[in-house]
Parts: C-alpha cells; sequence; structure tokens
C-alpha cells in the first residue's frame, strides 16, 4: 500500500471516531438517583414486622391447703383402713335383740321380766361382746358349791363348750337347778375368762323370777343370769372360776 492508501484509511478512522463521540453527546447524564433506582434488585427485602408468638401456658397454681371451715379432715397416712378395729372399745358386741333372743332360747319365749332384765343390765353396762348359755346346779346351807357348763359364744373368736364352778358363802337355802344365761363384757381374748373372778359388791337384781348379779376381775365384767328351780335367800359371797375342762374341785 502507498502513502496515497495510508492517508484515505487515516481519513476514514478519523470519520467514524467523530461520528462515535456525536453519537454519545446526544444522550443526557442519567441522575444518580434514577440510575440507582433502575438498578435497584427485584429482591424483597425481609420483614420487620413482629412475628405473632403463641403465649406459653402458665404454670399450674399450687394445691390448696385443705379448708378449716370445709368439715373435712385432710387424709392421713397413718389413719387405719375402713372397718379396721384400733382398740378394745371398737371391738364387736351383741346388739340387745341378738341378746334377747338368746336368752329366750335358754329361758323361754316370754320369760317373765326377761326383757326388762336385759334393759337394764345393757343401760348398766352397755352391749357385750361374748355370753354363755348353760346349766347351773348347786346347793347350800351356809356353805355351798355350785357348778355350772355351757357354750361360750365370742363375737370374735366364735363358740367353744365352757364350764364354770365356785363356792357359795352367804344364805343360800334348798336346792338349785337352774338354766343360766350369762353376760361377759371387754373380753377380748377368751384366754383371760379362765381364772376366778369374785362377786361384785353390790351390784345385783332380781326382777320377776330372774335374779342377776356381778362378778368382775379387772375390766372384765361377767353378769351370770339365773332362772331357779329351787328357793334361794340372801345374797352369795362367792366367786366363779371357768375351765375348758370339768372338774368337781369346787376351788
Amino acid at each position: 500500500m502507498g502513502r496515497a492508501g495510508l492517508a484515505v484509511f487515516s481519513m476514514i478512522i478519523l470519520a467514524a471516531s467523530a461520528r462515535a463521540q456525536d453519537a454519545n453527546a446526544d444522550l443526557a447524564p442519567v441522575p444518580g438517583s434514577e440510575a440507582a433506582y433502575g438498578t435497584m434488585s427485584a429482591e424483597v427485602p425481609p420483614s420487620t414486622a413482629p412475628v405473632a408468638q403463641t403465649p406459653a401456658a402458665p404454670p399450674p397454681p399450687p394445691p390448696s391447703a385443705p379448708s378449716a371451715q370445709s368439715g373435712v379432715p385432710a387424709a392421713s397416712a397413718t389413719n387405719a383402713a375402713p372397718g379396721a378395729v384400733g382398740d378394745g372399745d371398737l371391738q364387736p358386741v351383741f346388739s340387745q335383740s341378738e341378746v334377747l333372743t338368746a336368752a329366750e332360747n335358754v329361758f323361754g319365749r316370754g320369760a317373765e321380766g326377761l326383757a326388762r332384765m336385759i334393759e337394764t343390765i345393757f343401760k348398766d353396762l352397755g352391749q357385750p361382746n361374748a355370753y354363755i348359755a348353760g346349766r347351773e346346779g348347786g346347793g347350800a346351807i351356809g356353805v355351798g358349791v355350785r357348778y355350772g357348763e355351757g357354750k361360750l359364744y365370742h363375737k370374735v373368736e366364735g363358740e367353744m363348750p365352757i364350764y364354770w364352778r365356785g363356792p357359795s358363802v352367804g344364805f343360800d337355802v334348798g336346792a338349785d337347778g337352774s338354766k343360766t344365761f350369762i353376760l361377759i363384757y371387754k373380753l377380748y381374748d377368751t384366754e383371760e375368762l379362765f381364772r376366778a373372778y369374785p362377786a361384785a359388791e353390790g351390784k345385783a337384781y332380781v326382777i320377776g323370777g330372774l335374779s342377776a348379779q356381778y362378778v368382775q376381775r379387772g375390766d372384765v365384767v361377767i353378769v351370770p343370769i339365773k332362772l331357779g328351780v329351787g328357793w334361794r335367800l340372801g345374797v352369795n359371797a362367792g366367786y366363779l372360776r371357768f375351765s375348758k375342762k370339768k372338774s368337781l374341785l369346787p376351788f
């Protein structure tokens, strides 16, 4: 290429450069704020609004102490179970109707003064927890001996044969063969029965054709009720001794 060619080529380049500058001059400058707006990201900024939260459940209230006005005592770990016997006074006992029925089986239904005798003893001593149904025989003029035998009925320990004997010192006159019904109080162990029981001074009843006299040892009280066929005068001053076997020895 000669000098003429180079000159033509240079002129072409210069003309193109001039046209490019004119084109750029037609474009107005974009403000900075608008340029920034045009280049904003399409992403949504994270929300700053508070998120509603479910409130935590409040703790359960403490158990309330038993009210003194409720009238219901608080349960105690030492309380005994329903029906348990805590002491002797809570032992099972015979009702008055049970005792009267048992006594009528000995003396006969409608025996004179029997219901009134049972009622009198119940008012004095309450309900027994044992009784004896049997017979007693003996005789005395000044000094005598009496023997008896029957069956013991205990509210807890059940039934068993039993015998009794003892001297009779006093103003007893005549032969005596009597049906006997004996009430027993506070006998919590039948083994306590097998010993001597002295007569309780001043404790005797006579109602209708029946007589009753208390004998006592410790807390155990025994009340023999008799309906005799003999003639008896005065009050005995002896005692009763119970045993599991029959014995002819009065002492």
